[in-house]
């Protein structure tokens, strides 16, 4: 099969997944066509992943908001609403996304030592597990 028998089939493909061959994927040249959809595909669009679709989108909506990414934003926002986020779901990660950026940025600039931080951390992961793992007082 040539590379341009190759982008028609890929091209077909898309048209059927999405209604349209969108411009952001007409633009992608014909030899990184078919890696470029396999992997949208696959991870975008496969309930057959790791992590389910709704918090796939919610996830790439907060990186989207860190990168700022106008694009980003609307399509993980619609595409997590299609798989079922509410509106208080992406309101949440909005706050969560600023959240991190927020103490990232406060870490980072104050130059925290990393290895007391993972050690602290560590200290408080034990402890939090055991507190789930007690029984509830009587």
């Amino acid at each position: 099969m040539t590379i341009l028998e190759e982008r028609h089939e890929v091209d077909r493909d898309i048209e059927e997944t999405l209604g349209l061959v969108p411009e952001f994927f007409k633009k992608v040249p014909d030899y990184l066509l078919p890696t470029e959809w396999a992997s949208f595909k696959g991870l975008e669009l496969s309930d057959q992943t790791a992590i389910p679709n709704k918090y796939k989108e919610l996830i790439g909506l907060a990186v989207s908001g860190a990168t700022r990414c106008r694009y980003c934003c609307y399509f993980h926002t619609e595409a997590a609403k299609l798989f079922g986020a509410t509106d208080d779901e992406v309101t949440e990660t909005a706050l969560i996304a600023k959240n991190t950026m927020g103490w990232s940025t406060y870490l980072n600039t104050m130059q925290f030592d990393y290895d007391q931080f993972i050690a602290e951390f560590d200290q408080i992961t034990t402890y939090v597990r055991d507190q789930l793992a007690a029984p509830a007082p009587a």
